[in-house]
């Protein structure tokens, strides 16, 4: 598991299995039991807080990593690898989630 890693997630009934984005940092991935995530939605709102993905990026489907849901949640939940971003595109993702925290 790395950052800028696209991977499997089934959050919380009633909810579903989808893609997340890891954001924790490489280093202390081995060394903690939960991971900061983003979740990649169908619904594209074309707002500054939101990135999108498209087949080109590996993805299935046109979507978008959505940067004002950010989460924490148990690595252990965390599933199969669905492809990585590349830097240009994790620069993109750094730039909505400074917009989605105003920091």
């Amino acid at each position: 598991m790395k950052r800028g890693e696209i991977r499997w997630y089934k959050f919380k009934s009633p909810d579903k299995k989808r893609p997340v984005l890891i954001i924790t940092r490489n280093s202390v991935l081995d060394y903690l039991g939960e991971v900061t995530i983003v979740p990649i939605t169908s619904t594209i709102r074309n707002i500054p807080s939101e990135v999108a993905l498209l087949q080109s990026d590996g993805m299935l489907k046109e979507c978008a990593i959505n940067c004002d849901h950010i989460q924490t949640v148990s690595k252990v939940k965390i599933g199969a690898l669905i492809t990585t971003l590349d830097q240009a595109k994790l620069q993109l993702v750094k730039q909505a989630i400074a917009f989605a925290l105003e920091f």
